[in-house]
């Protein structure tokens, strides 16, 4: 049966039943199928595509998750997709009943195919389920582009046979990309879709600030095009990405260009007004026929999508329009028409795109916002391309269960971090995304020490208990601090995810530093014997060696307290110190770092600070600026937790970009890199690699690099504080260790032309009320004293930048007039 038919009557009962489908929901029995093992097998037997979730236990997470999969089933059945849940706590069917108590996994069938899997956090509400589902069944119909040259072979391919439409979207899974997905799968066998969230495309496109870009649409023209060289021509879709705009566009796009008729415009019936669009009525008469014709065609080419034109014959008798009036308009839903009188054709283009279609889509908007009742609270969060904002679309009907948390009041705040060994306490604002988006994984965190002897965790609601707040000095929402027993408040300063702050806490219960009494003790602590149950946490322990006279002891001992929870310290004052650092080549006081079992620890001295004339706070903060830099790997794995660390040390960053599976090609690649570092030529770069399976945004880092993204493995070398060029190891040499350090020495010969170069366009808030960058450097130390030295002249600060964009750009355009026997 051909599809497009059958989906395209789907189609319109949808729309049909657009408004009334509030109701609907509560009325309609339960599409969601619970599904056995036998009516499982029967599904795989079959030719059907199913989406199905196996679970055991449900937390507030995973019933949150099948409320959104239940309301999928309705929406899927229109696509005859089954939805389904298969509870493994009562029938086991492996492979996909895992042994996990709470599984986070639903898989896509067709038949005996898995299509795709997916984690229940991409799959976040029921558009990310329907969006996510129908772009698997599309896979090989939807194209995926990210680069111009990508979007110009799709070009070739359709010029002369079909048109093409084009979708950018910011973050996959919301209500744009299901709207997107629902009309390639109606419309996908008569245009060629194609998807596409990278920033270059944007640029290609015409788009000059792609930052400030929400999603959007093109059709691209490709059908009417004969010659392989003639670029597409393309119409911009303004209206929002919704079901019901993209299908009213793709019937603009199907509509004629220009319609012309022979009575008054009241009397004109024609497809615009059924579609809901503003119709502009312009005028002709027979001496200037072919003129008025091309600009009115001019006209229509540059309104196309947001307004149609009709071309009225005057010299027809049933025509009575007065000679003075040279342009009709007709609103939406409005029986009356308007008289003007216009000069030229640009005012009759900025009367549309500046007043009339701004209020359409304004009445729309309003409209829109009464359908959509509380959800327009989080309308303003989808401009904020981050998981911040996906976190908090995601869990905004969601009740938290805080009952694994002790939530502090000023009566019970300072009983709690006094008597308690280790109590974490976070302080948040309800109001705040961010807040509410960390609450989760802090949930998450206090679930998981559940029986962890000696830690607690609270939380403190500062919209509530500001003196609190105001008493501990928070000043940035969500903080999280950790009071000891024995020593000061310390802050938390690593990623607000679960599994950052669970590592955290685990290592926080290490004393730092750990105190040894004897060389057994030292090197079972090397060798990572003493405390291995924290071993899978982190590999890396570092050693202070100091004599009993030494006075710098406190020093360390204070850096050390610094780094509790992110490394695991220890202190040998010993006369025995001695011979360690001897049998090491150093000079006391010194450190070893032991990256693990069976591998030398590296020694580097530390020098003293009894001839400095600083203070011991200041001497404190080198000492443990030189820890953090001893512990860095000396040819790491990029990922966005440990970057900002390698980015401090100010090196170029030399990296091998590699993908998919670690196969022979990765892996060897990987090894030359480790051989042309070990050389100790490449002292001048910081060697490092990015896997983009792991770290899907090296992806984007890569393009921005390049302007594409090239067949990996890739190297480059980004010199980020010299000048900001992108050099590209030629992906026709072998990479080699030897032919690495040939091509890094002609790069500092200048021999090689750079790639690309490396924006030095700060970046500003996507929001004015989310400027995240301008809180950070607020925190920093020393902020006030720098802010004047590190701004440049004459550059704008976030905050301006936003103003600046936000403003209306007014230029004068002039275009000369039309000959006065024409009418416009």
């Amino acid at each position: 049966m051909c599809r497009y038919s059958v989906y395209t009557l789907v189609l319109l009962l949808f729309l049909l039943g657009f408004i009334s489908k509030h109701h609907s929901k509560s009325t309609n029995p339960s599409k969601l199928l619970d599904l056995s093992a036998q009516s499982f097998r029967q599904i795989l037997q079959s030719s059907r595509t199913c989406f199905v979730y196996f679970g055991k236990h449900v937390n507030p997470g995973i019933e949150a998750f099948l409320e959104q999969l239940e309301m999928s089933a309705h929406a899927l059945e229109d696509y005859g997709i089954m939805v389904g849940k298969l509870n493994c706590s009562v029938e086991e069917e492996e492979p996909y009943c895992s042994r996990e108590e709470v599984m986070k996994k639903a898989h896509l069938f067709r038949g005996a195919e898995v299509l795709r899997s997916f984690d229940v956090d991409t799959v976040f509400d029921v558009n990310a389920i329907v969006s996510h589902v129908l772009f698997s069944v599309l896979f090989n119909e939807v194209r995926y582009v990210h680069t111009p040259a990508e979007l110009l072979a799709v070009e070739r391919a359709a010029r002369g046979t079909r048109d093409v439409v084009m979708g950018h979207i910011q973050v996959l899974g919301l209500p744009e990309h299901r709207a997107l997905m629902e009309a390639a799968f109606v419309y996908g066998t008569k245009y060629q879709f194609v998807q596409t969230t990278g920033a270059p495309l944007l640029k290609h496109m015409g788009v000059a600030d792609p930052a400030s870009v929400p999603a959007r649409l093109w059709f691209l023209h490709c059908s009417g095009v004969t010659h392989r060289s003639e670029p597409c021509p393309h119409t911009l879709m303004r209206k929002p990405l919704t079901t019901i705009n993209i299908h009213t566009f793709l019937q603009l796009m199907e509509a004629p260009l220009l319609v012309e008729a022979s009575v008054d415009p009241e009397e004109v019936n024609v497809v615009f007004s059924h579609l809901n669009v503003p119709v502009l009525f312009l005028f002709t008469q027979s001496e200037t026929m072919q003129l008025d014709r091309d600009t009115a065609q001019s006209v229509a080419r540059r309104l196309r999508g947001e307004v149609g034109v009709v071309l009225i014959h005057r010299d027809n008798l049933g025509v009575k329009t007065a000679l003075k009036y040279n342009a009709v308009y007709q609103l939406p839903q409005e029986q009356e028409v308007r008289y003007l009188s216009l000069k030229n054709t640009d005012e009759v283009v900025n009367l549309f795109r500046e007043q009339l279609v701004q209020k359409t889509q304004g009445e729309e908007e309003e409209e829109a916002d009464e359908d959509e009742g509380d959800e327009d609270q989080w309308s303003s969060l989808d401009v904020l391309d981050d998981e911040v904002a996906e976190s908090v679309y995601r869990d905004r009907g969601l009740t938290l269960d805080t009952d694994s948390l002790s939530e502090l009041t000023d009566q019970t705040f300072s009983t709690a971090v006094t008597q308690s060994r280790l109590m974490v306490v976070l302080f948040y604002l309800k109001w705040d995304a961010v807040s509410m988006a960390f609450l989760q994984s802090y949930l998450e965190v206090a679930e998981a020490l559940e029986g962890v002897g000696g830690v607690e965790l609270g939380s403190v609601d500062c919209g509530e208990w500001t003196v609190i707040c105001r008493d501990q000095n928070i000043t940035s929402f969500p903080s999280v601090l950790l009071y000891h027993s024995t020593h000061p408040p310390q802050r938390y300063r690593g990623m607000l995810g679960t599994t950052s702050l669970h590592r955290f806490l685990l290592l926080s219960q290490v004393p730092s530093p750990v105190f040894l009494s004897s060389s057994a003790e030292v090197l079972s602590f090397l060798e990572g014997d003493l405390y291995n149950t924290h071993s899978t946490l982190t590999p890396i322990r570092v050693l202070g060696l100091y004599l009993p006279t030494d006075t710098d002891v406190l020093v360390f001992e204070e850096a050390a307290q610094s780094l509790r929870g992110e490394i695991i310290l220890g202190l040998f004052v010993h006369e025995e110190a001695q011979r360690w650092a001897d049998e090491h080549s150093v000079m006391l006081p010194a450190l070893l770092v032991s990256r693990g079992s069976g591998i030398q620890p590296e020694a580097h001295s530390l020098s003293s600070s009894s001839s400095s004339t600083s203070s011991t706070s200041s001497t404190s903060q080198d000492l443990l600026s030189q820890i953090q830099r001893f512990t860095l790997d000396p040819f790491p794995e990029l990922g966005v937790e440990n970057l900002p660390g390698y980015v401090e040390v100010g090196k170029p960053l030399l990296v091998l970009f590699v993908g998919g599976e670690e196969s022979v090609e990765v892996l060897q690649s990987l090894e030359e890199m480790r051989k042309a570092q070990s050389t100790g030529h490449l002292h001048s770069s910081l060697p490092c690699w990015i896997h983009l399976g792991r770290t899907p945004a090296g992806r984007s880092v890569l393009e921005s690099y390049l302007g594409f993204v090239p067949p990996l493995p890739a190297l480059v070398l980004s010199q980020l504080n010299t000048g900001g060029e992108v050099f590209h190891f030629p992906p026709e040499r072998p990479l080699l260790a030897a032919e690495i350090i040939q091509w890094l020495q002609r790069v500092q010969n200048g021999q090689e032309p750079p790639a690309g170069m490396i924006s030095d366009e700060a970046w500003g808030p996507p929001v004015p009320f989310y400027n995240f960058l301008s809180v950070m450097d607020e925190e920093a130390p020393g902020y006030a004293a720098q802010r004047s030295h590190k701004t440049k002249p004459g550059a704008k600060r976030g905050s301006e930048r936003g103003a600046e964009h936000n403003s209306p750009q007014t230029s004068p355009q002039t275009s000369p007039q039309p000959p006065p026997h024409t009418e416009l």
